[in-house]
This record gives structure tokens, C-alpha cells and sequence, in this order.
């Protein structure tokens, strides 16, 4: 049991590790698509709920008297910050990065599947609620983003 509660613990720090990244990225991206007003109402909706998640990764990581991976945030944040500028090198970035943001939000999607069957399986109940409900967050804004790439598409392309 040792060895599945450690790696519950270390996937519940990458998951939190990664929020972090993912605060990051919508922080960067948030200002830079003021001119498409229904993509920047939902990533600011989104990195609410993200600094939420955080805060309930990093509640179920302490109660498993243990503590979240500051070298794991440092680089899900280093990774970011890169994305981040990147896009300011790219002229359709509003295009690329809408898609990159529902890659992203898949491999949360996935993390926290994973999660949810791992909790599931070390008896911890209390987590396993919590991760599907950041779960159905992290569905509902990828399933916003392929409803909505078409449109942020012709907006884009409209402006050209």
C-alpha cells in the first residue's frame, strides 16, 4: 500500500504543479485576447476556478500530512512563462493558443482521470470527490474551447 499511496501523492503534487502552470498560462493570455470579449470572460472564469483548484489540491495534499512540490510548481511555471512568450512571436496566436489551451486542458483531464481511480483505490474518498469535481471544470472549459474554436477562428480570420 506503501507504494500506491506514494504515487497518489506524487500525482496529487503534479496535478498541483500543473494548475500552477495552468495560472500562469491564462494569466499570460488573458490580457492578450481583451479584443475577442467572450474568450477573455471565460479564461478569466477559468483561472478563478484554476487558483480554486489549487487551493483544494493543496488541502488534500496537506491532509495526507504531507506538502506540494515548490521544485514541481517552480517548473510547471518556468514551463508556462515560455509558452507565455512564445505567443508573441506567432502573428495568429489567438488561434494557436486557443488550441494549445484545449491540448492543455485535455492532459488535465486526463491527470485527474487518473487521479480519480487512484483515490479510488487508496480509500481516500474525501480527495477522490474533490478531483471529480475539478474534473467536470476542467471538461467544461475544453468543451467550451471546441465549441468556440470555430468562432474565435472567424473572428481572427475577420480582422485580417
Amino acid at each position: 500500500m506503501s507504494d500506491l499511496k506514494d504515487h497518489f501523492i506524487d500525482w496529487l503534487r503534479d496535478a498541483h504543479a500543473m494548475e500552477e502552470q495552468a495560472e500562469t498560462m491564462l494569466n499570460g493570455m488573458k490580457d492578450r485576447v481583451k479584443d475577442y470579449p467572450q474568450l477573455h470572460n471565460r479564461v478569466i472564469q477559468h483561472l478563478e476556478e484554476t487558483k480554486q483548484q489549487q487551493q483544494q489540491l493543496k488541502s488534500c495534499i496537506e491532509r495526507l500530512d504531507t506538502s506540494t512540490s515548490s521544485m514541481k510548481d517552480l517548473a510547471g511555471k518556468a514551463v508556462a512563462l515560455g509558452q507565455t512568450l512564445s505567443g508573441f512571436f506567432v502573428e495568429d496566436e489567438i488561434v494557436k493558443g486557443s488550441m494549445s489551451s484545449y491540448v492543455f486542458e485535455h492532459m488535465e483531464i486526463a491527470s485527474y482521470t487518473t487521479l480519480i481511480a487512484a483515490a479510488e483505490l487508496v480509500g481516500d474518498y474525501e480527495t477522490q470527490m474533490v478531483l471529480e469535481k475539478i474534473l467536470k471544470q476542467e471538461q467544461a472549459m475544453a468543451d467550451w474551447l471546441l465549441e468556440n474554436m470555430p468562432s474565435i477562428t472567424k473572428a481572427y480570420l475577420n480582422q485580417k
